[in-house]
């Protein structure tokens, strides 16, 4: 399969956490919100709010800068450090000030607009790196890894611009900083790539990486990618995400057995949207390989959609207005019939050159119906939006998260955010979008609906449900009765940003370093006990038959001089003892 290479954009974060009125709910038992024992444990991980413990010199830290469209923001990650374990992942958490507070920092525009002046890049970024500097221990700096990723604002730049940026910050950063940083920590990262780590970020806080898993837990049967004759393992079943936003609708989840595919071409296509990755410290270990599909679709967020939606109107009643003479929608006296707007509300739409006078008949049904075009499905098998590939999902056997405005749609107004059920969905929203408007407003004004929601919400939230719910179950094709499909809230001193997975997957080799390190401390350890295993039972033994050798050299020696001694005391050798005479004149010198 191909590598992180699909260009689109995807979301900022994918966020896992609950609003503040939303939480009395979770504790009652009989609501249907969130229940799972296991699933209050991960959710208490992400709202841990506990500061971080600086003077720790156990601790490791991490940064990642996230240059984003409309601006950039660095966050700062900290862990303990590895136990050994290479069957584990890195604990990676973000930090949190004194306050309790997560330390992160903003600052505006995005990096892009700094395309003509590619030599102020790096005086853009420094207030990022100086606040985070502060934060960090100074003599962790030198170890602390920074990663400068940038998004959907420079992947629009030319290539050449590009790199005028990511030069500048190459060159300046390491003569300001001292931080773990070489040139290919900053890169501009794909929406495939920003895709995979937010899905990385949402499962490494669900758990789902942990693959020690308790009785009832759900698991699933999973073919290594690249390993064909290996046997299937069987691990902890991983999330899936939905995310819907303003502009695009996003989804990502895991591909556990291998693909099959329609055409070729359905196969090249699919090279574009297919990334497999191994999560773990060690290339040759499988357990943390991971094969996971992400397709962004442009075009087709919330917003987006009712502006398609709405030109769609505009064109086709000015078309049959000439066609057949008449003047629909051209006052307010002769509205448009809309089925997606409120019963009785009266909208406008279009430039002021072509007003559109609206008013809604509420039918949740024919809304859908006529939504039904604007998917832009085919015939072609495993496909989806536009007519995507999209490989089989195992309904009976998979989970999933919505985000963003899977969880507006359901919890703003129907107040059903939570374990997702279609047809009480689809009944909710029938319900609504046939109420009265001033109905609607009188509940708005009384405070009923969820606190953040505003009359554009109230405006829209019919039209948003059905497309929500053709999106769902005719876009991406999950079945009206599908139960495990969860929807959560933005909260943002409490999201799981894609910036998570991306650190976790960028300092994956770290915990080989630390086990590595415990290695030879090991090894080390055994030699220093192995020599004082000998010197305790071999170095009296040693010493004894050293001292005996140098006596035995030295009597060898000693008789070697005897003998010498002997040989000159002979008769031949001294004749004047034997004949009596005087000793020799020996020579004096003076």
């Amino acid at each position: 399969m191909g590598r992180i290479s699909f260009s689109c954009l995807f979301p900022a974060s994918w966020h896992f956490s609950l609003p503040s009125q939303v939480l009395p709910r979770l504790l009652i038992p009989s609501l249907r919100q969130l229940k799972e024992n296991h699933f209050h444990r991960h959710l208490a991980r992400v709202t841990d709010v506990d500061a971080t413990d600086t003077s720790n010199p156990n601790l490791n830290y991490g940064l990642v800068v996230d240059c984003g469209s409309s601006g950039s923001r660095v966050f700062v990650y900290c862990w303990p450090r590895h136990n050994g374990n290479p069957h584990e992942l890195l604990d990676i958490q973000q930090m949190r000030d004194q306050h309790r507070k997560p330390v992160v920092m903003k600052i505006k525009p995005g990096i892009s607009e700094l395309a003509k002046t590619p030599e102020k890049a790096s005086d853009y970024i420094y207030p990022l790196l100086s606040f985070a500097a502060q934060h960090i221990p100074k003599n962790k700096h030198q170890e602390t890894p920074l990663y400068i990723l940038c998004t959907a604002g420079m992947r629009i730049l030319p290539e050449s611009q590009q790199e005028a940026l990511l030069e500048d910050l190459r060159t300046d950063i390491p003569v300001h900083f001292n931080f773990l940083f070489s040139d290919s920590h900053v890169e501009v990262i794909s929406g495939k790539q920003e895709g995979v780590y937010a899905w990385i970020g949402i499962n490494f806080v669900l758990g789902r990486f942990n693959h020690v898993h308790n009785d009832g837990e759900a698991v699933v049967e999973v073919h290594v990618p690249g390993n064909d004759q290996q046997e299937a393992m069987v691990r902890k079943r991983t999330a899936g995400v939905l995310d819907m936003g303003g502009v695009s609708t996003q989804i990502a989840y895991e591909v556990p057995k291998t693909v099959s595919f329609a055409s070729p071409q359905q196969e090249e296509v699919a090279k574009n949207l297919l990334a497999e990755f191994n999560l773990g410290c060690d290339a040759h270990r499988t357990e943390h390989v991971y094969r996971v599909y992400v397709s962004t679709f442009l075009g087709f967020g919330g917003n987006a959609a009712r502006q398609r939606y709405e030109e769609s109107l505009l064109r086709n009643t000015a078309t049959r207005n000439k066609l057949l003479d008449q003047h629909i929608g051209e006052t307010a006296e002769s509205p448009l019939l809309d089925p997606c707007l409120p019963t009785d509300l009266q909208d406008e739409v279009g430039p002021s050159t072509q007003k559109l006078h609206l008013r809604g008949t509420g039918d949740f049904d024919l809304c859908r119906q006529i939504l039904q075009p604007f998917l832009n499905r085919t015939d072609e098998t495993q496909t989806s939006l536009s007519g995507i590939y999209q490989p089989a999902i195992d309904y009976s056997n998979s989970q999933f998260y919505g985000f963003s405005e899977f969880y507006y749609c359901t919890e703003d107004v129907l107040r059903m955010g939570g374990d997702y059920n279609a047809s009480k969905y689809a009944r909710a929203a029938k319900s609504y979008c046939s109420t009265q408007w001033r109905t609607l407003r009188e509940r708005f004004d009384s405070g009923l609906y969820a606190s953040h929601a505003d009359l554009h919400r109230l405006k829209y939230q019919c039209f948003k449900s059905a497309w929500m719910y053709e999106v769902l179950h005719s876009g991406f094709s999950f079945p009206p009765n599908y139960k495990n499909l969860k929807t959560a809230l933005l909260v943002y001193d409490k999201e799981v940003q894609w910036t998570l997975g991306a650190i976790l997957y960028r300092t994956r080799f770290l915990p080989l370093r630390d086990i590595q390190q415990e290695s030879l401390k090991g090894a080390h350890s055994h030699w220093r006990h192995n020599f004082s295993f000998f010197n305790n039972h071999y170095l009296f033994l040693a010493c004894f038959f050293i001292v005996l050798l140098s006596i035995m050299l030295y009597l060898l020696r000693l008789r070697r001089i005897h003998r010498r001694a002997a040989q000159r005391c002979t008769p031949s050798s001294v004749p004047w003892l034997e004949e009596g005479l005087g000793s020799p004149t020996l020579p004096i010198n003076l």
